[in-house]
């Protein structure tokens, strides 16, 4: 029996997905404490998404939302990655106050950010390994934050467009106007 590249390269994108997720898991966290949130958005999930990028294309006047919008129709899985919102209690100042106590919540911990900065790059060194086209998207990640897919208490959310192609779809994006 012969299988054809084209005739599993659906699976084999969701499968490199997985592996990608497993990489932010065991990416290495602030104090050793885990509050990363991943999730893998496929099929009609992903035409939610980027509906909802278009409606915030439409509210915020910010175009790329309506490029990447068309953009991750091409992906075969998109992976997200966010944080929940915990302070560290180290006092480090890196969040711009003096110590956590001090810090306004609605002030993101500078550690959860830089978590889910950690657990990207893990998970984009595994899709390099998989030989899988990806780009980190900061429109698709909050469309995902908005639309509450790793849940309603998730932060900081970024999305990654998973496919194999001949080309990676995600780069030399034209920009598209608004209707």
């Amino acid at each position: 029996m012969v299988t054809n590249e084209r005739d599993i390269r659906q699976q084999l994108v969701r499968e490199a997905a997985h592996r990608m997720m497993v990489a932010a898991r065991t990416a290495p966290k602030g104090k050793g404490i885990d509050i990363v949130e991943i999730g893998m958005a496929t099929d009609e999930d992903i035409a939610r998404l980027s509906e909802e990028m278009k409606r915030i294309a439409a509210e915020t006047g910010l175009k790329f939302f309506l490029r990447d919008a068309e953009n991750i129709l091409q992906a075969d899985a998109i992976v997200l990655i966010g944080t929940g919102a915990q302070t560290q209690g180290l006092n480090c100042a890196h969040c711009g106050y003096a110590t956590c106590a001090a810090k306004p919540e609605a002030v993101p911990c500078a550690i959860n950010s830089v978590d889910v900065g950690i657990a990207i790059g893990s998970a984009c060194a595994m899709a390099s390994d998989m030989r899988v086209d990806t780009r980190v998207m900061f429109s698709a990640g909050l469309a995902a934050q908005q639309l509450h897919f790793l849940g309603e208490k998730a932060k900081c959310v970024m999305a990654i467009p998973v496919s194999a192609s001949s080309k990676n779809p995600f780069f030399d994006r034209k920009p598209h106007e608004a209707k």
